[in-house]
């Protein structure tokens, strides 16, 4: 099975080319543009083997699709190339538009013409996993999971690009029979993420004793999903998953933004202690505009369909990854000194 996987130096990306090699010994082709938030660094564990190989082009490039799709004759393609923090979509809109919503249309086009040249048995298995996020169907209330037919109500310019990137992606399949399967996962976290997210960004600033800001009171609840544990989510797919159908992968880990930052403080404060405790450092910032109270994630019908279910708790992925990032300085030093320095991004004038 050779899988062409989008965006694949990013953090979910890197996590799913690293275990399609070393778990599954899949071939792997990553296309990647290596914007800011991507690092080939992650890629080190299979960046020499003969069943890794990288094309760095831009998903909006419609040449380098064909041409990537006719040099490697993919068997599937997990989705991921995406503009992702919503942040950054606040005050920087036109980016998630042309990445997430035009590179979404031009792979699926480049998709479509490949697929209708496959001979019969190839189309059979030929699978497009269209990776998306649990934001597009807006704000929960207190009690109810986000399910695979909730409807959508985006608030974020991201997760309205997300959304409409579904629907493409959902379309094609009606219209064209591309047999693409559509993903929605909770917030991921784990080894290898951009430090501009809430978790790497409140461990780098712990470990610097740094200021940990907190969007308005904390109050606002999302469920955590471990990246590794995702991944193998998306990897069943290419073999269990359903053309036409969408899939929901959560942690069954609700926690308050507040619980998330101390629980961050504690772990540091064991693993590496200081004279004065890390929640000290808490300090509470304007929230971000249109800023989602809850996000909760039903999985059943992945545990049900794909026999998947998550393989650690929070706690236990909050401790392997604080520590991963306490003995990985070489990998974060570069985007955190020649980046992004950890300053608030996606403030509007009347917040400043």
């Amino acid at each position: 099975m050779r899988v062409l996987v989008t965006g694949g130096a990013g953090f979910i990306g890197s996590e799913v080319c690293r275990q399609l090699v070393l778990r599954n010994h899949a071939q792997v082709v990553n296309f990647d543009k290596l914007t800011y938030a991507a690092n080939l660094a992650s890629l080190a564990p299979i960046e020499a083997l003969s069943s890794y190989a990288f094309e760095r082009h831009d998903i909006c490039d419609r040449e380098a699709v064909d041409f990537v799709f006719g040099a490697y004759e993919p068997s599937a393609v997990i989705h991921l190339a995406a503009e992702s923090h919503v942040d950054r979509s606040i005050t920087g809109s036109a980016a998630f538009i042309s990445t997430n919503v035009l590179g979404t249309h031009t792979l699926l086009e480049a998709a479509r013409r490949y697929y209708d040249q496959l001979p019969r048995l190839r189309r059979k298995q030929f699978r497009l996993i269209h990776v998306s996020t649990d934001e597009v169907y807006g704000s929960l209330g207190p009690a109810d999971l986000f399910r695979e037919e909730t409807p959508y109500r985006p608030s974020s310019p991201y997760s309205a690009s997300k959304a409409a990137s579904d629907h493409l992606a959902l379309a094609w399949f009606k219209t064209y029979g591309l047999p693409v399967i559509i993903s929605n996962c909770s917030n991921n976290y784990g080894p290898y993420q951009f430090p501009e997210k809430l978790i790497p960004l409140t461990i780098l600033n712990a470990i610097e004793h740094k200021r940990l800001p907190i969007y308005g009171d904390g109050s606002n609840v999302r469920d955590w999903l471990h990246v590794e544990d995702h991944a193998a989510g998306l990897i069943k797919l290419l073999s269990e998953g359903q053309p036409g159908e969408k899939y929901n992968f959560g942690g069954d880990s609700e926690r308050t933004n507040l619980d998330v930052v101390t629980q961050i403080c504690d772990v540091v404060d064991r693993l590496r202690p200081a004279s004065a405790a890390r929640r000290s450092l808490i300090s509470y910032v304007p929230d971000r505009p249109g800023h989602d109270g809850r996000y909760a994630i039903d999985a059943s019908k992945a545990r049900r369909e794909l026999g998947w279910q998550p393989t650690r708790t929070f706690e236990e992925g909050l401790v392997e990854t604080v520590d991963w990032y306490l003995n990985s300085r070489a990998w974060w030093e570069r985007a955190r000194t020649g980046i992004y320095d950890g300053s608030r991004l996606g403030l509007l004038a009347t917040q400043h």
